[in-house]
């Protein structure tokens, strides 16, 4: 047993980050046994002992009393703080280093080392060194505070969510195993689409950086669905994936709070039920209130080309073992899941004359509603297509397919399927779409989208030199396909925060998910509730008609997923309200008061509202005559009018725009006099012509709060309600919805079992 005992005010600032160390020395030498007693005490108590016991007046740092039977079965080790400090400063050393090196000296006077001759001395100095050299303790030194927040991961959750953290003022720990891949785009470089170019553009309006670090690293943009109404429209950038990750590294590194470490979490400090920090692979121990987890596809990674496997969380990069099993041993459950991306080809080896250009917007905008640039000029995506040949050269691969062999056996992506699921699915097609991606401004790669398999790579490369453009192609890589495991997300709370262990946060694929856009708001949302709930502060939640983010969530938590889940705007109930021109208007207020959106983003927001208000009133309360906008009205093929009506009426209209109305005197002149701009008028085009569909949404909204306002009783025994169905019982027990709503959408549980709820809660 080790024990620490003072006879002087001097105290260790934490006497348990020096045990570990000391039984490491005690392991290493055989003759170290039974109890050992640090005495820690000033000069003059030590000398004392001197005069007592050795009978001589000296000043020492240490005084070792052993009291031996064959082996040393206990010890006393008396050190002169005082002549540490003085040690430490003729040495020019820190106190903690010399202090160590008094320890370890007096273990090793126990353990028989002597030092009277010179080559004792040699041999002792030798032994203290080797003791002090031990990596394991100088990074104990490192990390001899305890952090707020230890963030495990690097990627697009892992990042969003140190940012957070450090931000809202937690000391923050980001550990990942490569320190260069921090924000690297593992598969397509490219940010938003549809559904998540909304998800990115919420991130920014809460404070984060996904929006910032897109526009920055932007090579095009483009509005998808813009031929649809508004709750449609999906903003999305193409990206150099090398400028994105350098992006993201630089804002990390200049965000204060932040701290870096690269190594391997190998497993969870848990005291009780809760996480205190985490273990690495070298047995380091670094102490938190806690843990957020965003281990990607590196837990028991396992990649698929061909008939080959290989351990790894990406290509080139080893898989992070001992977290699934620690987990599993709590009581967690953990699945398995699948992703893949194509291959990687030189650009230079392609003809792009045979290909479709897809060029970017003819006005770029952005992600961002801070002040970051539109692009000035953009770099050409092209398209072209598999025919039944690429087709058939494929499929004389399937039986070494790794899918098709029973090798995988977890489920993929549904909506971003392999180019051989493709083929298999649907075999009536004789053709899919491939798009040709750059990787950014100045590289030759390009990123091959549409053509993810994990067939071998000599069946991809005959494949892909059959594709129109790609007669003469050269690869960088084969594409791959990945096993990784997950963990349901059903046994998480709103929050992220796991309901079996307290402070410890659950973010991006370890839950089910896939895509930058969906971790990188979880790690947002990680982050920003790990950070109040270690600051005793109220969780930030979001509902699921205040934006995506809400949805994504509520969806894993509620519903649970068993393939990797993505968003789309079909899972939004209320895409009306959360279009992604108003994810300022939304956010931006609850990411000010927690104290992440900075003054400068809400009073941009503020103004920006305060505009289209007053544009909006503008249009309700100014007349038009005839004369003036039946010219507009007949360019559209509207009907003309016959008297004087308010200019919202036309401009509710359908194919009237805001280029028309701007055509009107007075119109051109309230822009000019209030300095309007683009986003303000496509906000005040939105909320004219859409006015009927946002009430009706807004209504149909707030009758659902009304159960969302009725909450559930923590440990709420459903048991007792016989009335309820048995597979309600069931799902209820294990989701333990916090609300009704939230029960409501438990699949399983029926309206008659919620109207047996309500009756018990009495509603």
């Amino acid at each position: 047993m080790i024990d620490f005992h003072y006879e002087t005010d001097f105290s260790l600032i934490d006497n348990t980050k020096y045990i570990d160390w000391i039984n490491r020395i005690i392991a290493s030498e055989e003759h170290l046994t039974g109890d050992i007693n640090y005495i820690f005490c000033d000069d003059s108590y030590l000398l004392n002992i001197n005069q007592q016991y050795l009978n001589h007046d000296t000043y020492t740092d240490i005084i070792t009393f052993d009291y031996t039977d064959g082996k040393v079965i206990s010890s006393d080790i008396y050190i002169s703080v005082e002549r540490v400090k003085e040690n430490a400063v003729d040495f020019k050393v820190d106190f903690d280093v010399e202090m160590l090196r008094v320890m370890a000296h007096g273990l090793l006077h126990l353990a028989g080392y002597k030092d009277k001759s010179t080559e004792e001395v040699a041999l002792m100095r030798s032994k203290e060194e080797e003791k002090l050299n031990c990596s394991t303790w100088n990074i104990k030194i490192m990390f001899d505070k305890e952090y707020d927040v230890i963030v495990v991961g690097g990627g697009h959750a892992g990042a969003e969510a140190a940012a957070a953290a450090a931000n809202l003022g937690s000391k923050t720990l980001l550990v990942t195993m490569n320190l260069q891949t921090i924000g690297q785009m593992s598969c397509n470089p490219a940010m938003g689409g549809i559904a998540k170019g909304q998800i990115v553009r919420e991130i920014d309006a809460l404070g984060g950086y996904s929006g910032i670090i897109s526009d920055k690293s932007a090579i095009q943009f483009k509005m998808l669905n813009k031929s649809k109404g508004p709750a449609m429209w999906s903003p999305r950038t193409q990206n150099d994936r090398m400028r994105f990750a350098e992006e993201w590294r630089l804002a990390l590194e200049r965000t204060p709070n932040c701290d870096f470490y690269q190594e391997m979490v190998s497993g969870l400090i848990i005291e009780g039920d809760k996480v205190c920090g985490v273990t690495t692979s070298l047995g380091i121990e670094i102490r938190s209130k806690s843990v957020v987890l965003t281990n990607g596809t590196f837990l028991n990674g396992l990649i698929h080309i061909g008939e080959r496997q290989l351990g790894g969380g990406r290509a080139g990069e080893k898989a992070a073992t001992g977290i699934t099993e620690q987990l599993v041993d709590l009581g967690f459950e953990s699945g398995r899941m699948k992703t893949g991306t194509p291959p990687r080809v030189d650009g230079r080896s392609l003809d792009y004359s045979k290909m479709i250009v897809q060029p970017g917007d003819v006005i770029p905008e952005k992600f961002s509603y801070t002040d970051t640039k539109s692009l000035a000029h953009q770099r050409d995506c092209f398209m072209t297509h598999t025919s039944t040949l690429v087709h058939d050269l494929l499929r004389e691969g399937f039986d070494r397919s790794p899918m098709f062999n029973g090798r995988i056996k977890s489920l993929g992506p549904r909506y971003c399927p392999s180019i051989e699921d493709k083929i298999n699915r649907f075999a009536d097609k004789d053709k899919h779409q491939l798009f040709v991606e750059p990787e950014g401004w100045d590289t030759v790669e390009v990123y091959v989208n549409g053509f993810s398999t994990s067939l071998p790579e000599d069946v991809q490369f005959k494949a892909l030199r059959s594709v129109v453009g790609f007669e003469n192609v050269k690869f960088f890589r084969p594409g791959y396909a990945i096993e990784y495991d997950y963990f349901p997300p059903t046994q998480l709370k709103h929050t992220l925060e796991t309901k079996l262990v307290n402070n410890l946060y659950f973010a991006g694929q370890i839950n089910g998910t896939t895509g930058y856009e969906e971790a990188a708001s979880q790690g947002l949302m990680a982050g920003i509730n790990a950070h109040q709930k270690v600051k005793e502060n109220e969780p930030l939640i979001l509902n699921r008609d205040e934006a995506y983010i809400g949805v994504l969530i509520d969806d894993l938590i509620t519903k649970g997923t068993e393939e990797p889940y993505r968003m789309f705007t079909s899972r939004a109930e209320y895409r009306t309200l959360l279009r992604q021109d108003n994810a300022d208007i939304r956010l931006t207020p609850l990411g000010h008061k927690i104290g992440l959106a900075s003054d400068s983003r809400l009073k941009r927001m503020e103004e920006k509202l305060k505009k289209s208000d007053a544009f909006v009133n503008f249009f309700r309360e100014t007349s038009v005559v005839p004369e003036d906008i039946n010219p507009i009205l007949e360019s559209v093929n509207s009907t003309p009018v016959k008297q004087s009506h308010k200019m919202f009426k036309s401009f509710s209209r359908p194919n009237v725009t805001m280029d028309h109305m701007r055509k009107l005197k007075s119109v051109s002149e309230f822009i000019e006099a209030e300095n309007i701009d683009r986003e303000v008028m496509e906000q005040t085009e939105i909320q004219v012509k859409y006015a009927g569909y946002i009430a009706k949404e807004k209504n149909n909204a707030d009758k659902l709060q009304r159960l969302e306002n009725i909450k559930i009783p923590e440990g709420f025994d459903y048991r007792q309600l016989k009335s309820l169905s048995y597979e309600a019982r069931e799902k209820l027990e294990a989701i333990r919805p916090v609300t009704i709503s939230q029960a409501s959408r438990i699949s399983g549980v029926s309206p008659s079992d919620i109207s047996v709820l309500l009756v018990f809660m009495g509603r």
